[in-house]
């Protein structure tokens, strides 16, 4: 992996994910995408087949499996990849394929991950994609995120999960201002990571929250400052793992930053 934090590349092998120039429903059309993220520089591909998005419709086991696991045996052959998924049939069908990392927005399969001896990465989410943005409400969204994550982190511990990142979840099940406060907050889930040898993965990139920061609605195209700024933030906080759509621009981001913190350091 390179110097500084690890930038996940996202291949939705879906029909429906929210920003176009992610999704194909065509193995070989993602295949070619992911081989493109690789290099391009990321240093794991994240391939789902069941979008996640707000209000997004599900799909059975066996067509989300029919949807990835060609392209993870394809995509295995140039890097690390990991399943975007909330199904143990599908994460066992995705890690018998190649993947090395199970991605889990429902935070259900860590077991599963231990078992099958692969990494993990556990997000908190409010509800599912039916609900999550149908008025989230937190008392202390730092707090009852953090204690979620260690609650997770101590069932990774429990089934001997590693490598482990732990994602507070950036819009899913969360408003703007709950978004903001947990970024203004990614040191803290940083140095609690830290405490059982895992890392913090934060994924912003194109999401809806970006639009609304200026008081206006960006379409999900114009949203590209928007994620790098976000990403930056996370990366100089410490996060081990950006999940990012435009690959070649969060590279280029990471290499400035390390090359600054070089430069001030010597």
């Amino acid at each position: 992996m390179a110097l500084g934090p690890g930038v996940m590349g996202i291949v939705n092998v879906t029909p429906d994910s929210f920003f176009p120039d992610s999704r194909t429903s065509v193995a070989d059309d993602a295949i070619n995408r992911g081989r493109s993220l690789f290099a391009a520089g990321c240093d794991i591909v994240d391939v789902g087949g069941e979008s996640t998005r707000p209000g997004a419709a599900t799909v059975s086991a066996d067509e989300e499996i029919a949807r990835v696991v060609p392209v993870i045996e394809a995509l295995s052959h140039y890097g690390p990849v990991s399943v975007d998924t909330q199904k143990g049939a599908v994460a066992r069908a995705a890690v018998a394929a190649g993947a090395a990392v199970v991605n889990d927005v429902s935070c259900t399969l860590v077991e599963l991950a231990g078992e099958l001896g692969v990494g993990y990465v556990a997000m908190h989410r409010q509800g599912d994609a039916a609900t999550m943005q149908i008025n989230p409400a937190y008392d202390d969204v730092v707090r009852e995120v953090g204690a979620f994550l260690r609650e997770a982190a101590e069932r990774a511990a429990r089934a001997h999960v590693k490598p482990l990142w732990l994602d507070p979840g950036i819009g899913f099940g969360k408003k703007l201002e709950h978004n903001l406060v947990l970024l203004a907050h990614c040191g803290q889930f940083v140095d609690l990571a830290r405490e059982y040898g895992a890392g913090v993965l934060v994924g912003t990139s194109r999401k809806q929250f970006l639009a609304q920061l200026g008081g206006e609605t960006l379409d999900v195209d114009q949203r590209l400052e928007g994620s790098i700024a976000s990403e930056a933030w996370a990366m100089l906080e410490g996060v081990s793992m950006v999940r990012v759509h435009d690959a070649a621009a969060a590279v280029q981001l990471r290499e400035l930053l390390v090359r600054h913190v070089e430069e001030v350091v010597a």
